[in-house]
């Protein structure tokens, strides 16, 4: 099922709505054919209006939009040769699977009737809906609806396809089951994909590339394992990743590293003794399986254990240090109790630094 794939390219592109502050904020992105981004953020950091505005639903208040290097700004979205899959179904209830993948086409009036019906039975056999094409929405599944939907834009064989948290109706079975299938999809397509969610996990299994997205500015482009290993900024190594990067402030006091919600003090690690010899007060940061449950020693922290979650191959347990608290990630073999008393010890190589200020990583 080939359709020719298209490249985006977001030039300075703002959008301010009437009486509020600008919910995009000179954002400038390029999008390579074929490629699978993913849009992440917090409620209200602009991921759906940059999708909107790529659709032609909105116009940007300033800025240039550039499909495979033609400006799109004044097309209508019906001349952007973009599908669009949206958080609910919106499919024809009175209408049979058959039908809905049908009638965007037949709407055109461009193709023959031998030419719908190839394209139907394509995406059917694509999606696995051959044995449900006769049936009405209300008698299908979650995920079948979903497929249905997305069969409606894939039929169309656009050169973009735009999902605006399509998966967040779907429980959570449903949700893995289809994050793995627009995967499929994308591999068998190669189609350039445009996918917006404020879930980490769908973001990082997903995407070729992550857009992270704040208060409509972007805080970081790049790899899935590039935003979890290298975060820009306390946003991103906050944001991406469950449960979220720990991090504190420190201050370097006579070569010790005074963390300060915990008051107490290690003796510095020499990973990092040069950066903090510039910055006397940083912010700290360490991912929950960089922390390890060790014996007492001068640069362990002793903690108190709140919460236990096990998740299967894996246990998470919630701790606290005064008035520090710290995620460890550990083997879903290790043993402990709420209310026992540990020493935890950090992964010196894997700490993360942030300017107190800025926010910026110092790395």
């Amino acid at each position: 099922m080939d359709s020719k794939a298209a490249s985006v390219s977001l030039v300075g592109v703002s959008k301010t709505f009437q009486g509020a502050s600008a919910a995009v904020d000179s954002l400038s992105l390029e999008i390579k054919e074929g490629e699978f981004v993913v849009l992440v953020g917090p409620s209200g950091c602009g991921k759906s209006t940059v999708l909107r505005m790529i659709a032609g639903l909105d116009s940007p208040t300033s800025g240039e939009i550039l499909i495979s290097g033609v400006d799109a700004s004044n097309l209508e979205p019906k001349d952007r040769d973009i599908a669009m899959v949206f958080q609910t179904h919106a499919l024809y209830p009175h209408m049979t699977v058959r039908e809905n993948l049908e009638f965007g086409l037949k709407l055109k009036g461009l193709f023959s009737s031998n030419e719908i019906r190839e394209r139907v039975r394509e995406t059917a056999e694509i999606l696995e809906l051959e044995s449900v094409l006769d049936r009405k929405p209300k008698h299908l599944s979650g995920g079948q609806r979903q497929r249905v939907a997305l069969g409606r834009a894939m039929v169309r064989k656009p050169r973009i396809f735009l999902f605006d948290e399509p998966l967040s109706n779907l429980d959570a079975k449903m949700r893995n089951q289809m994050r793995v299938e627009l995967g499929r999809l994308h591999t068998r397509l190669q189609s350039t994909m445009v996918f917006v969610t404020h879930d980490q996990t769908e973001a990082m299994t997903m995407g070729d590339r992550i857009v992270c997205l704040n208060e409509g500015k972007i805080q970081q482009i790049g790899s899935p394992m590039e935003l979890y290993s290298h975060p820009a900024n306390e946003f991103v190594a906050g944001f991406i990743g469950i449960p979220p990067m720990n991090i504190f402030s420190v201050q370097f006091i006579q070569d010790d590293i005074f963390i300060e919600k915990a008051g107490l003090s290690i003796p510095a690690f020499s990973s990092v003794t040069s950066i903090l010899k510039k910055y006397p007060r940083v912010r700290m940061g360490i991912r929950p399986e960089y922390l390890s449950i060790c014996s007492s020693s001068p640069k362990a922290i002793p903690i108190t254990v709140e919460v236990i979650e096990p998740l299967g191959p894996e246990t998470l347990i919630y701790s606290r240090c005064n008035d520090l608290s710290l995620v460890v990630r550990v083997s879903a073999g290790t043993h402990h109790e709420v209310g026992e008393r540990l020493f935890l010890c950090l992964d010196e190589l894997k700490i993360q630094m942030f300017d107190i200020s800025t926010g910026e990583s110092i790395h």
